[in-house]
């Protein structure tokens, strides 16, 4: 079997994207240790160990970094948060704060939302149909 494991977010601040990861979105934090070039290596992951890809959370380094963060993807959204209760979860993340660019809506394939996390990327909330 092979599956990506792990995908790169790059973030301004470490403990600010823990915070938003974790409290907002509810994700886990898996890992937090610190490297010898005064790094961290940091992932969060929205489910258990065997459900799927985990975020690697990593401050940016220099201009070119920088400029990225918040648009890894051109302003598309590049990431996809399957739950298996879209009410609970758009609920919940509402509560805490999390900016939704749209109103829900149900396709064919599933109840969806845009949603952006603290940097801007954009995000997909989905419950695909069954």
């Amino acid at each position: 079997m092979r599956r990506i494991a792990l995908v790169t977010l790059v973030v301004d601040d470490y403990d600010e994207a823990i915070r938003f990861y974790t409290e907002a979105l509810g994700f886990r934090l898996v890992e937090d240790t610190p490297r010898p070039d005064g790094s961290r290596w940091v992932v969060v992951e929205p489910g258990s160990a065997d459900q799927g890809t985990a975020l690697l959370l990593a401050r940016a380094k220099g201009d070119a970094q920088h400029a990225r963060v918040g648009d890894q993807t051109g302003g598309r959204v590049g990431f996809f948060l399957h739950t298996d209760d879209f009410g609970r979860d758009h609920a919940r993340m509402l509560a805490a704060g999390v900016t939704f660019l749209e109103e829900p809506r149900h396709e064919r394939y599933g109840s969806v939302v845009v949603f952006q996390d603290l940097y801007g990327n954009r995000w997909d909330l989905l419950q695909p149909a069954d």
